[in-house]
């Protein structure tokens, strides 16, 4: 049974929900959902992972289904500190969403402010923006908040890191007073409870705690690459560890076609797995991957929440995640049911305040991988049993030695590099 059905959503958003595979909610999500629909201000003290982006996004798609926006005056506005933070929450409403016929945008640094303007011209119902580039529309005359309903402050504790409180209060005061609010912390910092009490009103407060550990039965290893050879890095690392069923993590949507393209290339059965992908194909996509048709999806973080399947082998890091818990979250879909994973993670050096973070929450220090070692013994395993089946089929001893000689003129260069 699904469960988000005793939770008050809409037969639209439980059908969404369950397309994904999805059919317990967090303990976040089981709090917050039924809290937001009754219109509460909330207060959670949650980290990314523990479910807590679907714990708003879920009831505020049902919230704003009845009502229609006016150009430049969206109806909710989710402020978040990061450009990536931002883009996942998006992938959230596009994939719920699904069902709903709601307008969102997307207002971060580093994308056109004229698109952007264009977008916000035609109305929006849900507004994900940076407090940087909203504040400049704000400024220019592009968004007029004083319609904004519902206000999500998303890693409140994130914001006062990078020192977005002002900005914060600043855009609230914009805001109308009758509004509900809802305020997510991985901390409860003095800061931010000052800043709770002046926002909030009433509000439900929801504590979860954080996903710290890693499953004994994966072993996990970090390999290090430069940001130009991270492609042709993955691409021999997954030919080195021919995984049985594997999944490939991207921080960025925008980077998992690439990285399928390169593992097509190199004649790996890849898909990719992201919120732009209509439901139905989704439900292919994932059902070839439960029966092996497919043996490798790359992935978005949220677009692979909800796969629950037990036969995967290898996790496989494209990017070092932003958050130490989606690191956990992420290896934790190998190793599952007894079974022993294998989870890398590529690196390059501006990662390692990321790596320590992770290794910090673990408590485990990720060993490092000798891929060229890696890749020479599985061509030499390889090239050793095409040498007994060519002998077992009369092939003569000159003819092996020179396509042995062949070979070892051949080794790709990333095994001379390492060797």
């Amino acid at each position: 049974m699904n469960e988000f059905a005793d939770l008050g959503l809409s037969e639209g958003l439980q059908a969404a929900v369950a397309s994904m595979g999805y059919e317990t909610p967090t303990p976040i999500q089981k709090a917050a959902i039924p809290a937001v629909l009754m219109g509460r201000d909330m207060l959670g003290v949650a980290q990314t992972g523990t479910g807590k982006t679907a714990g708003f996004t879920l009831p505020m798609i049902d919230i704003l289904a009845e009502g229609q926006a006016r150009a430049r005056m969206p109806r909710s506005l989710i402020l978040s500190p990061t450009r990536e933070l931002a883009a996942q929450i998006s992938e959230n409403f596009e994939m719920y969403g699904v069902n709903h016929q709601l307008s969102m945008a997307l207002l971060i640094g580093g994308e056109s402010m004229k698109e952007q303007e264009a977008v916000l011209t035609r109305g929006v119902d849900v507004l994900i923006a940076t407090p940087g580039r909203l504040l400049d529309l704000i400024d220019r005359g592009s968004v007029m908040p004083m319609d904004v309903s519902i206000l999500v402050i998303d890693e409140a504790d994130r914001m006062l890191d990078m020192g977005f409180i002002p900005d914060i209060e600043t855009i609230v005061g914009r805001l109308p007073a009758k509004r509900q609010t809802l305020m997510f912390s991985a901390t409860m910092a003095p800061p931010i409870r000052k800043l709770a009490d002046k926002f909030l009103s009433n509000p439900k407060e929801v504590e979860v705690a954080r996903a710290a550990t890693t499953a004994a039965t994966v072993t996990t290893f970090i390999v290090a690459a430069k940001d130009r050879d991270k492609q042709s890095t993955l691409r021999a690392l997954v030919q080195a560890e021919q995984p049985k069923s594997s999944i490939v993590f991207c921080n960025r949507k925008r980077d998992i076609a690439a990285v399928v393209e390169t593992l097509r290339r190199a004649g790996v059965s890849a898909a990719p797995m992201h919120g732009d992908l209509s439901q139905p194909k989704r439900m292919e996509t994932l059902e070839a991957f439960r029966t092996e048709t497919i043996n490798l999806l790359v992935c978005s973080d949220v677009a692979a929440r909800g796969i629950d399947i037990d036969h995967i082998t290898h996790v496989f890091n494209y990017d070092v995640p932003f958050n130490a818990e989606d690191y956990v979250h992420r290896i934790g879909r190998t190793g599952r049911a007894g079974r022993k994973g294998r989870a890398f993670m590529l690196a390059t050096p501006k990662d390692q305040k990321l790596v320590e973070a992770i290794e910090e929450l673990t408590k485990q220090k990720i060993d490092a991988f000798d891929l060229g070692t890696a890749a020479k013994s599985n061509e030499e395993d390889s090239l050793a049993a095409t040498i007994e089946a060519a002998k077992a089929q009369g092939v003569d001893a000159k003819t092996i030695k020179a396509a042995q000689k062949s070979f070892e003129q051949h080794i790709p260069a990333f095994i001379l590099r390492a060797a």
